[in-house]
């Protein structure tokens, strides 16, 4: 499970750097300015998973499930801590139903 560079987007701009997906999954930082990009080479939609880690009323919170499509791409966040940081290291776990041909970078605004 590789843990992916936050990269700022800035007034000058910013060409961000994509990290290939990993088969085990990926971690990134939490906030309400990150977001993630996804990037979907493949043939066949691809499902990306963010690990919930809220409890509301001792009940606990689904994962998110994001559909890629096929040559497609995703923006998802806000990734709020208090949803998505593990309490074992703050960072949001993100799991891939498949990582070929997918890219990911983790963005803050």
């Amino acid at each position: 499970m590789a843990t992916l560079k936050t990269q700022t987007v800035a007034l000058s701009g910013l060409s961000p750097t994509y990290a290939s997906a990993t088969s085990g999954g990926d971690k990134c930082q939490v906030g309400d300015r990150v977001f993630l990009h996804i990037k979907n080479g493949s043939a066949s939609s691809v499902t990306v998973t963010l690990t919930a880690t809220a409890a509301v009323r001792g009940q606990a919170v689904n994962d998110l499930t994001v559909p890629v499509p096929a040559s497609g791409d995703r923006m998802i966040g806000p990734l709020p801590a208090e949803l998505l940081a593990s309490p074992t290291d703050g960072l949001c776990a993100i799991g891939y139903s498949a990582s070929a041909s997918v890219t990911v970078a983790a963005l803050r605004i």
